[in-house]
């Protein structure tokens, strides 16, 4: 009803849907008294829970960590817990080398520095196997016992589509930015493109594959790793043209079409890789704009970019399965 009211909704409403124990709530959020031990956990309400993975949740006796809350939700019906923490973070400042970062469909990001992450591309891989499913679901009796069984196997599904493309993007996100590396190894400047993803959602031949690539996601995890392991992330300018541009002479390939993969300059004949090629003048506007920022880390004057992508500091959420 307040999406019809707001214009949003242009189908009739209908008879209002009640929620019920069958199909649960989703999600839940608890505070109050938390303690971890090893394997098993306790809750408000809940009591002690045991754990079918150890090690990953802080305990009790994990110094400077406080417990403010637990979230429990269910998805394909394995159940999770997360904790939302309190703690102290160093972070040390990387003083590594640039890099600009080029996100696609074919390939999950390109870096300047030549590295390519591939795009598992998991929806593309069960596309088949979820539309059978699908068709199955859709000719079964409601409410009868092997159309339960179906919708199991669906969510199932669902939710190994989602993992292998989390995994992906974690791994990928981890080695641009890793911990476990040096400062002098973890770039200082992380740049990537101000994609309008939803406009590009609106072309019907590509939007699946967009959708399966998730380049949202890919900039949300980069964001709040960047602020944890001491780079700076940026976003150049939306009309920016990084993959019409040549990285060698500057031109500009304005008949540069989306099935062009490789990039041929008519000026300095030079052949690139069209992604790479973005990814190089990625790095050039972050090697432009450096003297443009203060020691904050906030931009002083105009410079070729939209804006750095500010971080606010959250406790950290940690996720495990029940």
């Amino acid at each position: 009803m307040r999406r019809k009211k707001e214009g949003k909704y242009k189908g009739k409403v209908g008879f209002p849907r009640f929620k019920n124990k069958r199909h649960g709530l989703g999600s839940f959020r608890l505070t109050g008294s938390i303690h971890v031990e090893g394997n098993r956990i306790k809750l408000p309400c809940l009591g002690w829970i045991r754990l079918k993975e150890k090690g990953y949740l802080p305990t009790d006796e994990t110094p400077g960590i406080l417990v403010l809350s637990a979230t429990v939700q269910e998805r394909a019906g394995r159940w999770f817990v997360s904790l939302q923490v309190e703690m102290e973070m160093v972070v040390d400042p990387a003083t590594g080398n640039p890099v600009g970062v080029d996100l696609g469909i074919l390939a999950l990001a390109t870096c300047s520095t030549g590295e390519v992450f591939e795009n598992p591309k998991a929806l593309k891989v069960y596309e088949r196997k979820l539309a059978r499913l699908q068709r199955k679901l859709s000719r079964q009796e409601k409410g009868s016992n092997r159309r339960e069984g179906t919708k199991r196997r669906v969510a199932s599904l669902h939710y190994r589509i989602f993992c292998i493309r989390r995994d992906a993007i974690h791994k990928a996100n981890s080695s641009l930015v890793a911990k476990d590396k040096p400062p002098d190894k973890r770039p200082s400047v992380v740049v990537l493109e101000d994609l309008n993803i939803s406009g590009m959602m609106k072309n019907r031949r590509l939007a699946r594959a967009i959708a399966d690539a998730s380049m949202s996601e890919f900039k949300r995890q980069l964001s709040y790793k960047c602020s944890w392991y001491g780079s700076v992330l940026m976003t150049a300018n939306r009309f920016y043209p990084s993959s019409k541009t040549c990285s060698f002479c500057g031109a500009i390939k304005y008949g540069l079409k989306l099935s062009d993969r490789t990039f041929k300059c008519a000026e300095c004949r030079v052949i690139l890789d069209r992604d790479l090629n973005a990814a190089i003048n990625l790095l050039k506007v972050a090697v432009s704009s450096t003297e443009t920022l203060n020691a904050c880390g906030e931009e002083v004057s105009p410079a070729q970019l939209s804006g750095r992508i500010s971080v606010k500091r959250e406790p950290e959420l940690v996720e495990r399965e029940v």
